[in-house]
Parts: structure tokens; sequence; C-alpha cells
């Protein structure tokens, strides 16, 4: 994931420093109904890295299997795949039937395909949204959030398409929503006309925590859910540090009344993200007296934590 990288020199110019909550956020919170602890999602972005194989993977694992030792360590996965192409039912079928021989608590978080959101723009895509809809409902028990990816081109201006695509799905769809146009953020108005309209529709906002683009880590939540990606830097010690903070701000916003929590680790070069998953998870159980497992590392890093 390339979003919001930045060279190494320029990590010390970075303020990594987590922004005040929304308002809307501390509202959601407040309304919301709060359980014992939070449902707890962690996972990684894809399934097949070779350099995970005598990581995560027993040695001489094939790619073929690459999806069913993955379900083995992670509840969940940041379904990225099929973005780049119109997923099809056998398609789906076959990763729930591997997801499900290994645990009964594994969600897929399936990314809108581009084809809806980068190539008609939402208009015009009611049939290729039919077809996404009828695809990934073949995952069954085993389907998460799905989130809509909005290009860095898709700004304010297009509010209005935004609204009527979001309205015009189904009621009890659970999806949430990225955006990366600079003026959703920069302009107070189009910003707040966002958010409010997010959680008018109960559909959620995703905060993308990237070096390079600040202005991503909003802090609006228009659902007592919170759907976090998470981009590091190679394991560069800011990583460690910035997992901290959410995990502090995330126990506050449990404390407050947050339901669920999903947070995906990204990183630029993918080879080591399930260190950094392994740090999060268990600073997460730490924090919320949860008992997410910990993905089993065949080989223990040494000197990070």
């Amino acid at each position: 994931m390339d979003f919001g990288k930045l060279p190494d020199n320029e990590f010390p110019l970075v303020d990594f420093t987590l922004p005040a909550d929304a308002t809307i956020t501390q509202q959601v919170l407040k309304d919301a109904k709060k359980p014992l602890k939070p449902e707890l999602y962690v996972g990684c972005a894809k399934w097949g890295r070779k350099e995970w194989v005598g990581m995560i993977y027993p040695p001489k694992t094939k790619e073929a299997n690459f999806l069913a030792e993955y379900v083995k360590h992670f509840n969940s996965i940041e379904l990225n795949a099929v973005f780049y192409n119109m997923p099809k039912k056998e398609q789906v079928n076959g990763w729930r039937e591997k997801a499900e021989a290994s645990r009964n608590d594994f969600k897929f978080f399936p990314k809108f395909t581009q084809s809806i959101s980068h190539m008609k723009r939402l208009k015009g895509a009611e049939e290729v949204t039919s077809q996404y809809l009828e695809s990934i409902s073949e995952f069954g028990d085993t389907l998460g959030p799905a989130f809509l990816q909005l290009s860095d081109n898709f700004g304010p201006k297009n509010f209005d398409i935004l609204k009527e695509y979001l309205e015009h799905l189904p009621k009890d769809y659970d999806v949430f929503v990225e955006v990366r146009h600079k003026d959703w953020y920069a302009d107070p108005v189009a910003r707040k006309d966002l958010f409010e309209m997010m959680r008018d529709l109960k559909k959620g906002s995703i905060i993308t925590d990237a070096s390079g683009r600040r202005d991503c880590v909003h802090m609006e939540l228009t659902i007592p859910d919170a759907f976090i990606r998470f981009v590091g830097n190679g394991l560069h010690p800011t990583d460690f540090s910035r997992i901290d903070e959410w995990v502090e701000r995330l126990g506050e916003w449990s404390d407050q009344g947050l339901n669920k929590i999903y947070f995906f680790l990204h990183q630029h070069d993918e080879k080591d993200t399930p260190i950094l998953a392994d740090y999060t998870i268990n600073k997460l159980n730490e924090r919320l007296g949860t008992d997410l497992k910990r993905p089993g590392l065949i080989k223990q890093p040494e000197g990070l934590f």
C-alpha cells in the first residue's frame, strides 16, 4: 500500500499525534449501547506473501494453501483482491469454505470493486453493484462489513452522487466509506455535511492512518464501530508508538460505548505485517480485556518488543 508513503528521512518531521475526537464522535458514542467488551477484529490486507512461509506459515506451504493457513492466525482480512476484478460466486464460495474449515468466527471485509467506485464513480452503477452484492453474499456468515474507497479525485462536488448511492444500498448492509480528496477534510462545510450524512444513513467512516496524509486521520465516527486502516513503515520505531496511541484511544472509545473494532494492518511492503499485527493484538488485549488469539509467529522477532 503506497498511500501516504514518505521517505524515511521525513518521519521525524511528521506529527503522529492522534487528533482530538470530533464532536460527532462524542455524540455517537454517548448515544451508543455500551457492550461489556467490544468485538475485536484485527487482520492484514492479504494472505499471499511468500515471506510469511517460515514466519507464520509452516515451511514449504504452497500458495494454494496460504488462505487456509492465514485463517489459523487471524480472525479477519481486509479483502482488497475483489477491488481489481468483480468476484465470482464460485471464487467467494471457495474462500468461505477454506475459512469455515479452520474457524467459525472469521470475517471477510470486501472492498467495493473498482468498476463501481473508480470507473463508473457511483453513477449508473446499479447493475455492477447488484452483481457485486450477489457475489459477496456467498460469504454467508463469514461476511463482514464492506468498504467503499473513493478515488482522490472524487471530491465534495460529488456529494449528491455519494449520498444517492449510499441511500440505495440495502439498509441492512454494513458499509464503511473512505474518502481521499483533500477538500473533504480541508473544507469545514464539506466535512460536516459528509460525516453527518453518513451518520444519518448509518454508514461507517474509515479512518486511514498513513504518514503522508494526516488529514485522513479524521477521528469522525458516524456509527459506534471503528474501522482503522493503519499504514506502517516497515517496523520503524514510530510504528509501535503509533500503535500504542491507537490502543489507548480505542480503549477510551470502548469505555464510552464503542461496539466493534476493525483494525487492519498495512505496510508499504507487507512482508513484516504479521509482526506488527502480533504487537497490536497483544496491546489491544491488554487494554480492552479481550482475548483475541495472537498469530503464531514461528520466527520470533528479536529486539523489537
